[in-house]
């Protein structure tokens, strides 16, 4: 396939510049959406995405956008694109929906019009009588309208970008590790300063981090559904694997420290550190967050601490954070970001944020408090 397509970077509500900005990174003009950046670009971008964004939940390919507010339109506007050049005569294409503020809000519906259609199209142009088998390659249809506007695209991730391959354990309240990365790329930490995560938990910042500090893509070590796809071109998945090894900066030294209350916690980490190809370029060390002790300048502390939602654990929430301010109120070079859904963190910590952003862990809503240091 020689033209350009269209694809879909989706993001967490809050992250839209992040992901934007990664794209952008990579070579591509950007429109900027809720929850998602909407790109043109060659096929090659797909497998160059999937392995380089690090903060995207997927990468949708996407077939077409149109108006439907009844399921006729629907049904023709969906056969008319052309399913042929991407789903082969034996994929298996299930579909998926969502329909938010629209006329056609049967989600059902919606889905099994869409099937059809796709199917109609596909037997026509294969010359298939019966069904179709659906027995080679997945292609995940999605369609998704949102005030009677559908947009229909194949997922081309297969899992979502967060799962990297690397996290074999994780805790009660693992954070995404599409999030983490974020988090990191939020701040303007550079791999020579010192970095510290005092509530690692599973470690996913500190490996974010590392991944970041070393240049290493963070879809290296999985596999993505489009790696099936025959229009897809062996050489452009080469290519971007080559990329990927030419641009990783394995020399970078690194100064990343992640620490834990909990001993379990840290076992965790190190497994997981050790399963990302990271075992040496972290330490790890189990203690808890008031015997913080710090011997560097201008460094950086960026940590999702408890909540402390959970009836009884507030106090104990509150605690941790006037702990950590005080702390930090005598290392004035070091930032400090801090994600928590606690609302009167600034109080607890006894200053307020040079700024704060909101985001969202989960379905839980945030703020990223961010303390910038004095730099000497």
């Amino acid at each position: 396939m020689s033209q350009n397509i269209t694809l879909i970077a989706t993001t967490a509500m809050g992250l839209e510049s992040v992901v934007a900005t990664e794209v952008k990174q990579l070579g591509y003009e950007v429109t900027v959406e809720n929850g998602k950046i909407i790109f043109e670009a060659p096929v090659s971008a797909i497998p160059r995405c999937n392995l380089w964004l690090r903060s995207a939940d997927r990468v949708k390919l996407q077939v077409g956008r149109f108006k439907a507010d009844t399921f006729d339109d629907l049904f023709e506007a969906t056969k008319a694109l052309p399913w042929e050049n991407f789903i082969t005569e034996e994929g298996k294409f299930p579909v998926t929906g969502k329909s938010v503020k629209s006329t056609l809000h049967s989600v059902p519906d919606c889905q099994a019009i869409v099937k059809k259609a796709i199917a109609e199209k596909l037997k026509l142009k294969h010359g298939v009588a019966g069904n179709l088998p659906e027995t080679g390659s997945l292609y995940k249809v999605e369609v998704a309208i949102h005030k009677d506007e559908a947009t229909l695209s194949i997922d081309t991730s297969g899992s979502g970008l967060h799962k990297r391959g690397y996290r074999n354990g994780q805790g009660d309240a693992p954070l995404k590790e599409t999030l983490a990365a974020a988090l990191v790329m939020l701040t303007n930490w550079k791999p020579d300063k010192p970095f510290l995560d005092p509530f690692c938990g599973s470690g996913t910042i500190p490996i974010e981090a590392a991944l970041i500090g070393q240049n290493i893509a963070p879809g290296f070590n999985r596999e993505f559904a489009s790696e099936e796809w025959n229009w897809i071109k062996n050489r452009h998945w080469d290519e971007a694997f080559e990329e990927v090894e030419d641009k990783a900066n394995y020399d970078q030294k690194l100064d990343i420290t992640g620490s834990d209350i909990d001993h379990g916690m840290i076992e965790i980490s190190k497994e997981n550190a050790t399963e990302a190809g990271l075992g040496d370029l972290i330490s790890w060390k189990q203690m808890q967050a008031s015997d913080l002790v710090l011997k560097k300048q201008n460094g950086y502390l960026i940590g999702n601490p408890p909540y402390g939602q959970r009836i009884g654990d507030e106090a104990e929430a509150a605690e941790i954070y006037s702990d950590i301010g005080k702390i930090m109120k005598n290392h004035p070079t070091w930032s400090v970001y801090i994600l928590t859904a606690y609302d009167h963190f600034e109080q607890k910590y006894g200053e307020k944020a040079t700024k704060k952003r909101k985001l969202f862990n989960g379905f839980i809503q945030t703020n990223y408090y961010q303390y910038f240091g004095r730099k000497e």
